[in-house]
C-alpha cells in the first residue's frame, strides 16, 4: 500500500499492519494543524481541546517558532555537548530569567527530564544527607504520571502502565496524593527527596487539596528533602500562571519541563534547579546527544518568547476561569465533578454515563477534538491561543453531547 494514500480508513489499516498497538487512538488522521484548528485527510476541521498533552500551548504551526526551526536548520542542527554551540548559552539564561532558577539542564523528552531530576535526588542525598549509598529513596504519589521509562513506571499505580514489564528499580514509596499523614508516615532517615505533579494532568487534572503543596515544602525543608515538581504537562502557562506551584506561592528545589518548552515543534525537556541542588552534576556524571543541540535550543527560544510575547499565560487565566465557569454550568446526569484551573480542566463522569470514550468519539463526529483519561474523565486542554468565540462553540458543543438522553 502507497504511504502516500490520503484516506483516513486506508491509513488507519496501514497503522493497524505495521505499527505496535501501544495506543488506543480515536479514528482521525490529521494532516494540518494552524492555531486551535486541525485538519484531517479529507479535509475536516476540528478544534483541538487535548492541544498535545499541552505540548502545542503556542498552537499548531505557529509561525515564530516555525520559523525559527526551519532558519536554524539551515545553519547548524547538532554538535553533540562535545562541542559548545551558540545557541545554547542565551537560552540557558532566558530560562533562568524567566522561571527564577539559576541552572539548567536540557535535555529531549519528558521523562529524560524526570529521569534527570530522579539521578539529581539521589546524589544529593548520598552527597549532602550522608545516606548509605545505594539507599536513597523517593517518596512519589498515587495516581501519579512521569513518564515511560522502566524506572519511572516501576511507581505508577496504573496497572496498565506496569503489568508485565517488570522487577523495577527500587527507592520509591507511594504516598496518596494530596494525604499529608500518609506522606509523613513513609519518611525516614534514607528520604532523600519528594516527586509530584502540582496538579496531576493524566489523573485527570487533580489538584491536591489547598495548603497541601505548602505543608509539602515546609516537611522537605524540616528533614533535609529535596522538592522536585514535575510542570511538564501543567507548567509554561497551562494554568493561568508559568508554573502550577505558583498558586500555592512555593517555590520547589527543582522543576521538569517539556511539552510547551518547544510548542510542539521538536522534543526539548529541561531540568531546572537551585545552584545547590544542581551542583550534583559533574562532567561525565549525565548527558544527551541531542540535549541543548542548536536546533532544539532555537525552537525553545521562540517558544517561550511566543509565550511572553503574546500574553498567552494571562490569557490562560481569564480565558480559563470563563471555560470552567461555562462547563461547570453544564446540567447533566452524567457528570460526577468537574476540576480545573486555567485552560485545562477534567470532567468526571458517573460510571453509569458508560465511559468517556463514547462522548469523546461524538465530539469528533462534531468536529471537536478530546481524549478520555482513566475510563471516566473527559479532558479539555486547548491551545492556549483558542478565541473566545471558538470556546463559546465548543462548549455549546459539549452541553449538547452530553445533555443528550442517549
Amino acid at each position: 500500500m502507497s504511504t502516500t494514500t490520503q484516506n483516513s480508513a486506508a491509513l488507519i489499516e496501514q497503522e493497524e499492519k505495521f505499527g505496535a498497538h501501544n495506543y488506543h487512538p480515536l479514528d482521525v488522521v490529521l494532516c494540518r494543524g494552524e492555531g486551535a484548528y486541525v485538519w484531517d485527510v479529507e479535509g475536516k476541521r476540528y478544534l483541538d481541546f487535548l492541544a498535545a498533552y499541552s505540548a502545542v500551548n503556542q498552537g499548531h504551526n505557529h509561525p515564530r517558532i516555525v520559523g525559527a526551526l526551519t532558519e536554524q536548520a539551515k545553519v547548524l542542527s547538532l554538535t553533540s555537548r562535545a562541542f559548545r554551540n551558540d545557541k545554547f548559552p542565551p537560552l540557558l539564561e532566558k530560562l533562568s530569567n524567566m522561571t527564577g532558577f539559576e541552572k539548567v539542564l536540557l535535555m529531549n523528552s519528558g521523562a529524560e527530564a524526570v529521569e534527570t531530576a530522579i539521578k539529581a535526588m539521589r546524589k544529593y542525598g548520598y552527597d549532602n544527607k550522608g545516606i548509605a549509598d545505594g539507599k536513597a529513596e523517593i517518596i512519589v504519589m498515587d495516581g501519579n504520571f512521569h513518564g515511560r521509562t522502566t524506572t519511572i513506571i516501576g511507581f505508577s499505580t496504573d496497572d496498565t502502565t506496569t503489568t508485565g514489564f517488570g522487577p523495577f528499580t527500587p527507592g520509591f514509596h507511594v504516598a496518596e496524593y494530596g494525604n499529608m499523614d500518609a506522606l509523613k508516615a513513609l519518611i525516614n532517615e534514607n528520604t532523600c527527596g519528594v516527586l509530584i505533579e502540582p496538579i496531576q494532568g493524566e489523573g485527570g487534572v487533580v489538584i491536591p487539596p489547598k495548603g497541601f503543596l505548602k505543608e509539602l515544602r515546609a516537611l522537605c525543608d524540616e528533614h533535609k528533602m529535596m522538592l522536585v515538581c514535575d510542570e511538564i504537562q501543567s507548567g509554561l502557562g497551562r494554568t493561568g500562571t508559568l508554573f502550577a506551584f505558583e498558586h500555592e506561592g512555593i517555590r520547589p528545589d527543582g522543576v521538569t519541563i517539556g511539552k510547551a518548552l518547544s510548542g510542539g515543534i521538536y522534543p526539548v525537556s529541561a531540568f531546572l534547579a537551585t545552584e545547590d541542588f544542581m551542583k550534583v552534576f559533574t562532567p561525565g556524571t549525565h548527558g544527551s546527544t541531542y540535549g541543548g543541540n542548536p536546533l532544539a535550543c532555537a525552537v525553545a527560544s521562540a517558544a517561550l518568547d511566543v509565550l511572553v510575547d503574546e500574553q498567552l499565560i494571562e490569557k490562560s487565566a481569564t480565558m480559563g476561569a470563563y471555560m470552567i465557569e461555562r462547563v461547570r454550568a453544564i446540567q447533566s446526569p452524567h457528570i460526577k465533578e468537574v476540576r480545573g484551573i486555567g485552560l485545562w480542566a477534567g470532567i468526571e463522569l458517573n460510571p453509569s454515563a458508560g465511559g468517556a470514550r463514547r462522548f469523546c468519539e461524538r465530539l469528533q463526529q462534531e468536529g471537536m477534538l478530546c481524549k478520555e483519561t482513566h475510563t471516566h474523565t473527559i479532558r479539555l486542554a486547548p491551545p492556549l491561543v483558542i478565541t473566545k468565540e471558538q470556546l463559546d462553540w465548543s462548549i455549546d458543543l459539549l452541553t449538547r453531547v452530553l445533555t443528550d438522553a442517549e
